[in-house]
């Protein structure tokens, strides 16, 4: 079925559908800073727009829930944050764990998070030399038992928890009852929420494309969009 299909569709029965959506990067154009990231004004109102048309609309961010909730400034949208890990109940038990583990490593992680790390090094002046020493840490924190991930000029540092936006998108829409639904996204975690639409009557799986896109989550996808303004269009039509 086409995208333009697959869109109408679910656009026709808004009150059996759920749309979850990754934060930065796809509601919010990425910055230089995660403290800078604003969803502009115009996406804003399609956000509220669709809170009142669908019967669930989330936002699955690696940032933690409340943060993200300050970023999209929406309310009666369902925020999870940490990439799904704020709705496991084992996580908590990691917290200090991770916390001592950051107290070791020589880059300031993002603060707020508490369930995950996440060392960004977009502004770093020696981009080669940032990735280089990020890559000891993965390897540290791989070997004290946590699972690292790579993201856009981001590393994460997470518990080895079976918990991730895929596991999120699938409890999201277990809760709403609902049996169709759209997951937009940008970078390798999104893949996770893609795979939480599997088994629907109906699923859209949305890449915000850039530069910095993987080409597996565009190849996975039923529908590519250039960047945040793309989305944003895309949004407008449901």
């Amino acid at each position: 079925m086409d995208s333009e299909t697959l869109l109408a569709q679910l656009a026709e029965r808004p009150e059996l559908a759920a749309l979850v959506l990754d934060v930065d990067g796809s509601l919010a154009p990425i910055v230089a800073s995660p403290e800078e990231a604003r969803v502009p004004d115009s996406t804003r109102k399609e956000v509220a727009r669709l809170v009142a048309r669908y019967r669930l609309v989330a936002c699955v961010s690696g940032r933690p829930g409340d943060d993200a909730a300050r970023v999209v400034g929406v309310d009666g949208v369902r925020y999870v944050g940490e990439h799904g890990l704020e709705l496991d109940p084992e996580a908590e038990a990691w917290a200090e764990r991770l916390a001592a583990f950051a107290r070791g490593v020589a880059w300031t992680a993002e603060p707020g998070k508490r369930l995950s790390l996440s060392f960004h090094y977009r502004a770093a002046a020696a981009q080669d030399a940032a990735e280089t020493y990020l890559r000891e840490v993965a390897s540290r924190a791989a070997a004290d038992g946590f699972r690292p991930r790579w993201g856009r000029k981001v590393l994460e540092v997470r518990p080895p928890l079976d918990a991730d936006k895929g596991t999120a998108v699938q409890r999201l829409l277990d809760e709403a009852g609902v049996r169709r639904g759209l997951y937009a996204g940008d970078d390798t975690t999104d893949l996770d929420g893609f795979r939480g639409l599997d088994g629907l009557e109906l699923a859209v799986r949305v890449a915000v494309d850039s530069d910095e896109c993987p080409a597996e989550l565009r190849n996975a996808a039923d529908l590519v969009v250039a960047g945040p303004a793309g989305l944003a269009q895309v949004l407008a039509r449901l």
